[in-house]
Order: structure tokens, then sequence, then C-alpha cells
């Protein structure tokens, strides 16, 4: 990987870390539990056959193979991450002769062509950067004159309750989490829709919309109390909560978060709200 700038380097290892392996690991889950939200992010890009598009922290590779078919054989999509296994998953996954390239790349400081591409899109990769202004200026001169902006980011965290549950559930037993500022990059550093406005406005972008979206999403994928339970254990902050911890912690947070999600059971279905914001934008 290339050198990158200090303040993302707690990111960059995370990711190249426990939160990929665990992405890769719940990879098929995680694309089911997420297809309602990906669906509405792909319809409000408005994405059109021969189009050039960068996706931005593209993951294992969900929205890459959504994006490329929209795109077609005349098009192309660049798919950018900093998280190798992710993007190793992501490379096992996109169907041969699919128009889709890679770089595992800081899109903070990655030398795009400018003005070489129609539309930046992407699915929750863009709340960790440390410096977003940044990295949206620079992402920009990826962009023609005209080009389109369309991201999905998490609302706050307490308009969204399939993360939340399982996180209280956790603070039975390990310590809480340390309380980020307004001003630092994780998964819900895009809940405020000033803050949002703020950091486009300041990367030079124009005709910002934030759009609310709301879902229900069924963590357990139609398997069950115990599925919903991995789902809640690995992946968000709650995963976060349990870094480093042994087995009986780890034990005694599955107990707590069993009987908190027992009450959002429905047959084989675990069913939470969710809350986004379907943000586009325009490079004048």
């Amino acid at each position: 990987m290339p050198t990158h700038p200090d303040p993302n380097e707690t990111e960059i290892a995370y990711w190249n870390g426990v939160g990929g392996r665990n992405w890769v690991h719940r990879q098929k889950s995680q694309d089911t539990i997420l297809v309602p939200i990906l669906r509405a992010a792909i319809d409000r890009a408005a994405v059109r056959r021969g189009e050039q598009v960068v996706d931005i922290g593209c993951g294992t590779g969900a929205s890459l193979i959504v994006l490329a078919e929209r795109v077609g054989s005349s098009g192309q999509v660049l798919g950018v991450d900093i998280s190798e296994p992710m993007l190793a998953r992501a490379a096992e996954r996109v169907p041969p002769g699919a128009p889709v390239r890679f770089v595992c790349a800081d899109a903070t400081t990655y030398p795009f062509q400018p003005a070489a591409f129609d539309l930046l899109f992407s699915r929750f990769g863009v709340m960790f950067f440390a410096e977003p202004a940044r990295s949206f200026a620079n992402l920009r001169t990826a962009l023609r004159p005209g080009g389109r902006l369309t991201l999905a980011c998490w609302r706050k965290i307490d308009e969204n309750p399939w993360l939340l549950v399982p996180l209280r559930a956790a603070y039975e037993h390990v310590p809480p989490l340390p309380r980020p500022s307004p001003e630092d990059p994780g998964p819900f550093s895009f809940a405020s829709e000033q803050r949002v406005n703020r950091i486009l406005e300041d990367a030079g972008f124009r005709a910002i919309i934030l759009e609310p979206r709301d879902f229900q999403l069924d963590i357990a994928c139609k398997r069950g109390i115990e599925e919903a339970l991995e789902t809640a254990m690995c992946i968000g902050p709650a995963s976060r909560a349990l870094q480093g911890q042994g087995p009986e912690v780890h034990a005694a947070v599955a107990s707590s978060m069993r009987r908190a999600l027992e009450p959002y059971q429905r047959a084989e279905h675990v069913s939470l709200a969710a809350a986004i914001w379907l943000v586009t934008a325009v490079n004048p």
C-alpha cells in the first residue's frame, strides 16, 4: 500500500485488521442485510450505460458489481478502498470481463485522473475520513464538470436501533467506546446535515441535497436469532467495543444481546430500524 497521511492511520489499520476480516467473514450476510439501502442509493445515482464511475470505499464489492451492470461494457467502475482483505474478496466476486478495476489507496491522496469520471458513488465508504473536506476536494478533481456525487451515510445512532440495541447490550459488560467529537471520523460522522453540507461546500460541490430515508433491516437474513446475534457481534460499534475482550466477556455479551434482540424476532426474521441520508451533489 502507498504511504498514508497520519490522520487516517487508525482507520487504515482497523480496516486492514479486525474490521476488514469481520466484513469478509460476514460478506454474504451483510450484502443481504443492506440490499434495500444499496438499491435506493443506486436508483438515486441514476447510473447510465457508458459512464465512468468511482466507487469510494467499495469494500467487498456489492456496489461495484451492481454499478458495473449499470454502466455496461462501454463504461467502467474504479473501486477504491484502503482495505486489502476487502478488496481481495471483491476481486474474487466480480464476474470475468466486468468493466471494473481496483486500487488499494486512500481517496484523500490518490492521484485520480483529472476530470475523467461522471459519478462518484459510495455506500457507507466516506464517513471515516480524518480530513473529509480535503478528501472530497481530491475526489472532486476526478469529476468532469457537471459530474455527480451520490452517497449513502448513516444518520444518528439513536435513529439506528439495528446498531444501537446490540451496543447497549454490550455496554452491560464492556466499557463504553470513547465518545467522538463532532469532527471525528466514524460510522456516524455524517449524521449532521449541517456538517455534511459544510464539508461538501468546502470541497467545491454545489446543489447539495440530503434526503432522509428509513428502512427495516433483517439482521437475521431469514435465519433466526442466532444469525442475528452473529451479525450484532461482528459488525458495527458493538464489534469495536468487544475488541480485545476474552471468551467469558464475549459469552456474557452474547447472552445480553440475545435477550435484547428477541423482542424484534418474528418467525425467522429479526428486523430493526435503520436511518440514512441519501446525499447528492454536483461538480459545477
